[in-house]
């Protein structure tokens, strides 16, 4: 269930001022989509309960830092934890799949840090929408959802070794893109 923009930054300043009823209705409204981020990267590499608590520490990760939270940037926040203690535990299991070597590390603050600016991120953003597709929805799924080349291939019917090739000519355009608007980062 969806959220306005609206009630989701009335609940966001709720959770900001610790109410557990504001909590409640984050979790009801969005254990689906932290659901889906947490499988789209665990896969069938971890069984549905680990999956499960994985879902269950992202809403204590929010909780826990719920005065950090801004209100325009739950669904950001929680999709960052998320991916962060989806990889994690594939790491404790040394079942995680190594990025490229030439990766796009733009090393942006994570949600939890206050100084994360607009401007880089709607920079980022710009640069991902130049991409057109199918190129934006790789990129996407590669790196926002966490999801394999050879699952994102097999999805979208494309040969593997074209999908390693629109990420790299998609990295190689975002640096650009990035480094031309100033936000170039080593």
């Amino acid at each position: 269930m969806a959220l306005s923009p609206g009630k989701e930054q009335r609940l966001v300043r709720a959770l900001n001022r610790g109410s557990e009823q504001a909590l409640g209705e984050i979790i009801e409204s969005y254990t689906g989509y932290v659901g889906a981020i947490v499988w789209g990267i665990v896969g069938a590499k971890l069984s549905r309960p680990d999956a499960a608590e994985i879902v269950s520490d992202v809403f204590y990760v929010l909780w826990q830092n719920r005065e950090k939270v801004r209100p325009e940037a739950l669904r950001g926040y929680l999709s960052s934890i998320a991916r962060s203690r989806s990889l994690n535990a594939l790491r404790r299991r040394d079942l995680d799949e190594p990025l490229e070597e030439d990766a796009l590390d733009l090393d942006l603050p994570g949600p939890e840090d206050e100084t994360l600016r607009r401007e880089e991120y709607a920079a980022l953003k710009r640069a991902v929408d130049s991409l057109g597709e199918p190129d934006r929805s790789i990129f996407l799924r590669h790196y926002y959802l966490c999801q394999s080349t050879r699952q994102i291939a097999g999805d979208l019917g494309l040969n593997l070794n074209t999908i390693h090739t629109k990420l790299r000519r998609g990295r190689q355009r975002l640096r650009a893109e990035l480094e031309k608007g100033g936000f170039a980062h080593e």
